[in-house]
């Protein structure tokens, strides 16, 4: 097995891509050992110190480390920790979550126009950079995202957020009037 690594606009994560479906669909973002009692690969990359977020994906695995650490000394230990994860059979994720995306009858015609700006144009894109993007809610004007993987906690995830999704938002969406992250 060969697994790609790709830096991401967050120094603290990278991208890993080990040419094999990670997720059947969607994507789960583990923030702390805890929450990743469903996913044995999740697990398994927690127990290597200094992961601090572990976020999965169709096609990729995205590693936040502690930011006192390197890269070099954490890499091999996460290519090893994902190899003999994909050698055990096990699958990533026991039990598939159900997709955080809520396509409800209920949505407004102005919420199903910003989840579909938000599919087709802007989830692409994260996924590039090894996160994703989740809609919260719209409420008075105002859209909350969440950035997941990668995107969590990145420098430029606020600029990101600001001046290339609240701009395209606002010009598709005029009832749209600002775009804020999800509090954690």
């Amino acid at each position: 097995m060969f697994i790609q690594t790709e830096d991401t606009p967050n120094p603290d994560t990278l991208k890993f891509i080990p040419g094999e479906a990670v997720l059947k669909n969607g994507s789960i973002d583990y923030s702390n050992v805890e929450s990743s009692n469903n996913s044995p690969l999740a697990k398994r990359l927690f127990e290597i110190d200094g992961v601090s977020r572990v976020f999965l994906s169709l096609d990729f695995i995205s590693v936040t480390k502690e930011s006192t650490l390197e890269w070099n000394t954490l890499k091999p230990s996460i290519l090893t920790g994902i190899m003999e994860h994909y050698s055990s059979g096990h699958p990533a994720v026991n039990i598939e979550e159900e997709s955080k995306v809520n396509n409800s009858n209920e949505d407004t015609e102005t919420v199903k126009q910003i989840k579909d700006l938000l599919e087709t144009r802007v989830r692409p894109a994260v996924a590039m950079d090894g996160g994703d993007i989740s809609f919260c809610s719209f409420e008075a004007g105002v859209v909350t995202l969440q950035m997941k993987g990668a995107c969590a906690g990145c420098p430029s995830s606020t600029a990101t957020l600001k001046m290339g999704i609240e701009n395209m938002l606002r010009h598709y969406i005029p009832e749209v009037t600002e775009v804020k992250a999800a509090e954690l």
